[in-house]
Order: C-alpha cells, then sequence, then structure tokens
C-alpha cells in the first residue's frame, strides 16, 4: 500500500484494553507518515450497520480494512463475517480475525468464511503490540480494493 493511499480499518472489538492497544498501534503509523482513519464499534449488529451506513453510521466511509474479534454481545463475530463475504457490496473487504479463541472450529469456520487471516491475540501487551506491527506492515505492502 503506498503512503498516498489511506487505510481505513474498522475494528470490532468489545474489550476497551485491546481496542486502546489498536488505537496506540495505528498512531504509531500516523507518526511514521502513513495516512490512516480508524473507526471502533463494540457489537456485531453495530459493525454491520457501520458497513451499510445504518442509523448513526450514515456518513460511515467504506473501510479497506476489518479487525473482527468473535466474542462480540449479540450478534458474534463469525455471523458478521458471513454477512460480509455473502454481500457482493462488501466481501472484498480483508476481513482478519483477531480474537482470543484457541478453538480450531472458530479458525475453520473463519477461513471458510472467509476471512483473511486468522489472529489469536497474546495475552502479554508487549506480544500483542508486536502482533499489531505485523499486521499494519503487511497491509502497507498490499494492494486494497477501494
Amino acid at each position: 500500500m503506498s503512503v498516498e493511499k489511506k487505510l481505513v480499518v474498522l475494528v470490532v472489538e468489545d474489550t476497551k484494553h485491546d481496542y486502546i492497544l489498536i488505537e496506540r498501534s495505528i498512531r504509531a503509523l500516523e507518526e511514521k507518515g502513513i495516512k490512516c482513519e480508524l473507526h471502533w464499534v463494540t457489537t456485531g449488529e453495530d459493525a454491520l450497520d457501520f458497513l451499510y451506513r445504518k442509523g448513526k453510521f450514515t456518513n460511515a466511509p467504506r473501510p479497506n480494512l476489518i479487525l473482527l474479534d468473535l466474542r462480540l454481545p449479540g450478534k458474534n463475530g463469525l455471523e458478521v463475517l458471513a454477512e460480509i463475504k455473502q454481500d457482493e457490496r462488501l466481501r472484498k473487504i480483508p476481513v482478519v480475525v483477531l480474537t482470543v479463541s484457541e478453538s480450531e472450529e472458530d479458525m475453520v469456520r473463519a477461513y471458510d468464511s472467509g476471512a483473511s487471516a486468522y489472529l489469536q491475540k497474546p495475552t502479554h501487551t508487549e506480544d500483542f503490540e508486536k502482533l499489531l506491527n505485523t499486521v499494519w506492515e503487511y497491509w502497507q505492502v498490499v494492494r486494497l480494493p477501494e
């Protein structure tokens, strides 16, 4: 991804601490001159409303990357992922599952539903920060759909 392009990330995460770590890592990218726009929702329903620009999200931008937790209140991450990937307008948006789940079944279902990656959240903050840096490095070099 070139520096001229903006990385628009929708974070679907119900744990504030994890979101803060994600936000901090995005701000570090911005300090390096990489343009980023970060949006945060805490439920699966809000994620879909954001993507479909419903309710309070009528002016939401189209993300070019989604970080999706699986364990969400209400509609869970696997349900959200399945809906995204079944929609012609949304299915090209890369979705990276970022979860604490160690379940092989969750991982298989995520990939079967079209996840671009399945990453397990480390328990230590430093390891989580390293994982996020790896994610950003990767998404800076791949081409993302408009």
